[in-house]
């Protein structure tokens, strides 16, 4: 009995040892297909963030390039624009309305204007006790820059004038408003162009600490450079001038190389011919 229960004792202890290695195999297994799944699964991941990445920055160039299209055509549509504020909202009709931004115009401009100088005339914004202010699109933009010019003669009326802004470029011009502050108490001239700040800084200060650098007069000169350069003068100069072109031309009686080398070869030939007559008879 002892026997056949130590053989079933080892029976059992080799099937344990199959079954920890068969579930060693199936846990290494598992490991290997998990990390494979997992890098798959990364990878598809992967594939699929790039393509979204980079359908994202397409859109956003897309919207990007919108914007700045749209910016400039607003601006472009804006561009022959002109708001007037306190205007008194009692036109019955838009024809009304038109006669009195005309009115308006020649009365206290020094511009004189009809209804062919005026494209759209609307009020804007909503409708409340106080009159609404009336933008002006003009036919032209000589026009539009000519009031601009001669807004100042309305300093003394209870009208007043302003360009045409979109409302992020107003939101914007809000916001530079302190900037301006700030550089101008530190002595700059600053002023808003559109959308952006102008800085231009207080020459008149760099002026004053800046020293001019005067150039060397004669008088000023060191003597050595002065004795150094010999004194020509117009008589001497003309002079030397003569003689050096008198060298280099030639006497009329001395005859040219040239000529000289021919007439001396002929001579030779004229000798040689009459040297052989002489010798054949």
């Amino acid at each position: 009995m002892t026997q056949e229960m130590s053989e079933v004792m080892v029976a059992l202890h080799a099937i344990q040892k199959d079954l920890d290695e068969q579930r060693k195999l199936i846990n290494k297994t598992a490991e290997e297909l998990t990390e494979k799944v997992t890098e798959n699964i990364n990878k598809i991941f992967e594939e699929k963030i790039l393509i979204l990445e980079e359908k994202h920055e397409n859109i956003k160039t897309r919207v990007e390039n919108q914007e700045s299209r749209i910016y400039y055509l607003e601006k472009h549509a804006r561009q022959r624009n002109l708001v007037f504020f306190g205007l008194q909202e009692d036109e019955k009709s838009y024809h009304s309305m038109e006669i009195n931004i005309i009115d308006l115009i020649n009365k206290h401009l020094p511009i004189k204007i009809d209804c062919t100088d005026l494209e759209v005339v609307r009020r804007i914004g909503k409708k409340t006790e106080k009159p609404r202010p009336v933008a002006v699109t003009f036919a032209t933009l000589g026009k539009k820059i000519g009031i601009l010019k001669n807004k100042g003669a309305l300093k003394e009326t209870p009208y007043y004038v302003k360009e045409d802004y979109p409302p992020s470029v107003l939101q914007r011009r809000k916001e530079l408003q302190e900037q301006v502050k700030v550089e101008r108490e530190k002595g700059n001239k600053a002023i808003i162009k559109y959308d952006k700040l102008i800085i231009l800084e207080n020459t008149a200060k760099n002026s004053k600490n800046k020293k001019r650098s005067l150039p060397n007069s004669p008088e000023n000169a060191p003597n050595n450079f002065s004795q150094n350069i010999p004194h020509v003068s117009k008589k001497n100069k003309t002079v030397s001038a003569l003689t050096k072109q008198k060298c280099l031309s030639q006497p009329d009686n001395i005859v040219k190389p040239g000529i000289l080398n021919y007439v001396t070869i002929k001579n030779n030939n004229n000798n040689a011919i009459k040297e052989y007559s002489v010798t054949k008879d």
